[in-house]
């Protein structure tokens, strides 16, 4: 999978276990079509079990949106650990994403804490960085994104996978240039290789409006090994085209 195109989508908070079968049905059945690409999808954690269910056997991965800072078991009332969403069967878990950032007032101490479980527990993280718009015009995007990947110093990595999402791109419609986004992904690449070593094998996915249109393109820039996909995964059919889109080679980096 380190060699493969990856297509990750992100419901966020939705979903209804009506609507959930069919759609992960068709999901998987994109993913068994498209072998060569690995495919997932983060669900809200109430849905976790019925989505392992409706993908028990095929090729798309199950993964959640957030972990708990907590490791161990005990009076956390609410929190959900990487170790118990290891020990049902998820694949990989969202860490960092812009909106926990926002909203939840997550910093590099708590997000390092949970890369820590994920890592214990055997639960690929996906760590999500990105800058704001008022950043982007004030010429800071690099130093923030290389301030919230400060973190990965803090602990041993063979493998990394980032997912950088502007946050101005969020559900907005807008998308950076591709050459905004091959010098950002290039510069993700260089900071990673100077953090954790030059033998870490490294996916860097692009996310922020992602859909069935521009994905060929967005995944043809240097250094994009994937993408992380919003709005367009809770539609098979867009989500589908963008696994097909992920199919084309390579590009050189």
């Amino acid at each position: 999978m380190w060699q493969q195109k990856w297509v990750l989508g992100n419901w966020k908070m939705n979903g209804r276990q009506y609507a959930n079968q069919a759609l992960l049905t068709e999901l998987s059945q994109s993913a068994n079509e498209n072998p060569h690409v690995y495919s997932g999808i983060a669900v809200p954690a109430v849905y976790t079990a019925q989505a392992l269910a409706c993908a028990a056997g095929s090729a798309l991965a199950i993964g959640v949106q957030d972990v708990s800072r907590f490791a161990d078991d005990g009076a956390f009332t609410g929190e959900i650990s990487a170790a118990m969403f290891a020990d049902i069967g998820v694949a990989f878990a969202l860490i960092g994403h812009s909106e926990r950032r926002q909203y939840f007032q997550e910093d590099n101490a708590v997000l390092v804490q949970k890369l820590r479980h994920c890592q214990a527990a055997q639960l690929l993280p996906v760590l999500c960085v990105g800058e704001t718009l008022d950043q982007r015009e004030a010429g800071q995007a690099e130093a923030v994104v290389a301030a919230q990947l400060a973190l990965l110093a803090d602990l041993s990595w063979q493998h990394v996978a980032i997912a950088y999402e502007p946050v101005w791109a969020i559900g907005t419609g807008k998308i950076p240039t591709t050459a905004q986004i091959a010098q950002m992904h290039g510069f993700i690449y260089r900071q990673i290789l100077s953090l954790c070593g030059e033998d870490v094998k490294i996916r860097v996915l692009y996310g922020g409006s992602v859909n069935a249109t521009n994905a060929a393109e967005i995944l043809a820039v240097d250094h994009v090994d994937g993408a992380l996909v919003g709005g367009a995964s809770l539609h098979a059919d867009s989500f589908a085209a963008i696994i097909q889109a992920a199919c084309a080679p390579l590009p050189k980096s």
